[in-house]
């Protein structure tokens, strides 16, 4: 029998096509709203959150991109939503977006934004998320806000056909 010849871990997983995860947290006050922040470097808002260290676990990563941007080590509940994206280009790598429960908060006072990356932060109603959100982020949370409600999990992939 002729020997096989297995590749070594580290070569076999260096081989392996690569994926981005990145985790936040959906932030709700007493009234419903979901706490957004305003990224200083883009045009739109998001939740709480972002792209997970290399080896950290979602959840770990939701629990230090929360205490980082809004200064609140918050405790981080069970999965919401599930999200797949593929950005556009040859070289661009997929990203696995993991939406948690980040519970509820009373009121804003509590917050300190982490001023490098944020430029400020607002409650927004369910009805008015379309205002702050691009059209991914928003099926994103709103598929977390229907699994918070019903006790589930949701994924939401998205496929994007590239322009042309």
């Amino acid at each position: 029998m002729a020997d096989v010849g297995f590749a070594e871990p580290d070569v076999w997983f260096a081989g392996l096509p690569g994926v981005v995860a990145a985790a936040g947290a959906l932030i709700t006050d007493p009234a419903g709203r979901v706490l957004l922040v305003k990224p200083n470097y883009r045009e739109l808002w998001s939740i709480p959150g972002g792209i997970c260290e290399f080896g950290e676990p979602p959840h770990a990563g939701a629990a230090r991109e929360v205490t980082e941007e809004i200064g609140l080590p918050l405790a981080i509940g069970r999965l919401l939503a599930l999200d797949w994206s593929q950005p556009y280009g040859p070289q661009a790598r997929p990203i696995v977006h993991f939406v948690f429960d980040g519970g509820q908060i009373a009121n804003g006072e509590s917050i300190t934004i982490q001023e490098s990356e944020l430029a400020g932060y607002t409650f927004a109603a369910a009805d008015q998320l379309q205002v702050h959100l691009p059209p991914r982020a928003l099926a994103r949370i709103a598929g977390a806000m229907r699994a918070l409600a019903s006790g589930t999990t949701v994924f939401v992939p998205h496929e994007i056909s590239p322009p042309g």
